[in-house]
């Protein structure tokens, strides 16, 4: 996980392994066509490796589970 700085606020990135560690297993050609779907969070190049903002992973994470919330009512 990289932190970047932005002001006041730290910015946490995560890579394939961050991704990983928060649960998300799908395999890379899956979570890029999830990307193109507008159905995953778009990633941030810092050089050749993408990453994602934390934040918007999480975010992700909550949706999908009040998704799932709705569904099971």
């Amino acid at each position: 996980m990289k932190t970047v700085s932005e002001g006041q606020a730290q910015l946490k990135l995560l890579g394939w392994d961050g991704l990983v560690a928060k649960g998300i297993t799908a395999s890379k050609p899956t979570i890029y066509r999830q990307i193109k779907q507008d159905k995953f969070p778009k990633p941030v190049y810092l050089g050749k490796s993408p990453t994602w903002l934390e934040h918007e992973i999480d975010g992700h994470i909550r949706k999908r589970m009040s998704e799932r919330d709705v569904e099971a009512a």
